[in-house]
């Protein structure tokens, strides 16, 4: 049976607003996808003007992401993801990866924002023999999270948590260290970590972008030196080639080569 839900949070009473552009559906934007308003195509091309790269990363970060998850599913066995800061659907969502590898997996998605709840019934389709679910709920409320994730999931089994571009919005690096921290003592032995964010050290235009963009009222994101990405897998197992830029993390064997981009990320295992 086909097991989806919705867990409403706070963000369920909010408004919509068309007239800030935000992150979200920029990123949605930037992918290709359809769910954002002229403000944020406005601002993603200006953007995109100072530092025509960020496509690339948008779509390197996704590509990343997929081989993270086809290893995960094909090769380490796992059947179970917790998928935090989810965005809005485009291509290559979890679920999608994850269940033509192996119908059976579960995948809950959370998110704190009132358009991704709009949108939440395009994330919840699953396979009959998997289950997706979607919770309300803020990065900074880690129990809430684990929470109600173990409605859908069964936390006693490993589970891979991913963070794809979603520290970058806590501003305080220690908070977003203990979050982590937090969120993995939650999961089991066996239970696997992926995190990308953007990154500073490889691309001077893309600092300077994303510094302007901070300033103009959205929400902000805040790239981090590489180091500080490493540190949030502190006491796992990082695996082969470690935290690297998102290109060069496994690229397919037919793949292009190509040169780091200032996003960087990692997939480790829980001990």
């Amino acid at each position: 049976m086909t097991d989806h839900a919705t867990t409403p949070g706070p963000a369920a009473q909010q408004k919509i607003d068309s007239s800030v552009p935000h992150s979200a559906r920029i990123w949605n934007y930037w992918l290709g996808g359809k769910d954002n308003y002229p403000v944020d195509e406005e601002a993603g091309d200006a953007y995109s003007s100072v530092f025509p790269g960020i496509v690339t990363v948008a779509r390197s970060s996704r590509a990343f992401l997929r081989r993270n998850i086809t290893y995960l599913v094909s090769e380490a066995g796992i059947g179970q993801f917790l998928d935090i800061g989810t965005g809005l659907p485009t291509v290559d969502n979890t679920h999608e990866v994850a269940q033509q590898l192996d119908p059976s997996t579960r995948i809950v998605y959370v998110d704190h924002d009132p358009m991704v709840l709009a949108h939440a019934r395009a994330l919840l389709t699953s396979t009959p023999e998997g289950a997706t679910a979607y919770v309300d709920a803020d990065l900074s409320d880690p129990d809430r999270i684990l929470a109600a994730a173990a409605e859908t999931l069964d936390l006693s089994r490993p589970t891979a948590l991913i963070l794809s571009n979603i520290l970058g919005h806590v501003a305080d690096y220690d908070q977003a260290r203990a979050i982590v921290t937090r969120l993995m003592e939650g999961l089991p032995s066996g239970s696997y970590l992926s995190i990308n964010d953007g990154s500073r050290g490889t691309d001077a235009d893309y600092e300077q972008a994303q510094d302007a963009y901070n300033e103009t009222g959205a929400v902000p994101y805040f790239l981090r030196p590489v180091d500080q990405i490493e540190a949030f897998f502190d006491g796992l197992e990082l695996l082969d080639p470690g935290v690297v830029s998102v290109p060069l993390w496994r690229p397919a064997p037919d793949a292009p080569a190509q040169d780091p981009i200032g996003e960087h990320g990692g997939l480790a295992r829980k001990p």
